[in-house]
């Protein structure tokens, strides 16, 4: 399992990517020469991100997977929101959606590879961007929801 699941994760992501990229461009994946045309530019930048300090690429990495969170909690607070009369609680992904914003943003601000702040200005600016996301929230679920 140990040199098996790298293999297989890494040539499911680049199987995705390479399908991401025919969809986008939309590249018919039928004929060789078409997979062989999107594939081997992703293998090389492959092969250059396989090179890079990979402490550099797991801290990107974090930062992008706890941004996303942040992301999908958020879309589900107000996916939840209209559902109120059905007793569905939005707070229970807006709280969390909170406090990852506060956390994304800190770290963007306070990181080397971000914005490379002091913590005496990412913290609070990291908090109050969390509140404002919050604020904007709270003003989004105050409208009146269109039928």
């Amino acid at each position: 399992g140990v040199i098996v699941c790298p293999i297989t994760s890494g040539d499911t992501a680049f199987r995705s990517a390479r399908l991401v990229l025919a969809d986008w461009f939309k590249v018919d994946q039928n004929k060789m020469q078409k997979r062989l045309m999107l594939c081997v530019p992703l293998l090389a930048v492959g092969a250059f991100v396989g090179h890079l300090d990979y402490a550099i690429v797991w801290r990107y990495f974090s930062w992008t997977n706890q941004t996303l969170a942040m992301i999908v909690l958020w879309t589900a607070s107000m996916y939840l929101f209209p559902d109120t009369l059905l007793q569905k609680n939005y707070w229970i992904t807006a709280v969390p959606a909170t406090f990852m914003s506060a956390v994304s943003m800190t770290y963007f601000f306070c990181a080397e590879e971000c914005l490379g702040l002091s913590t005496k200005v990412a913290y609070p600016v990291g908090i109050i961007l969390a509140a404002a996301f919050l604020g904007i929230f709270i003003h989004a679920t105050k409208k009146p929801m269109k039928a």
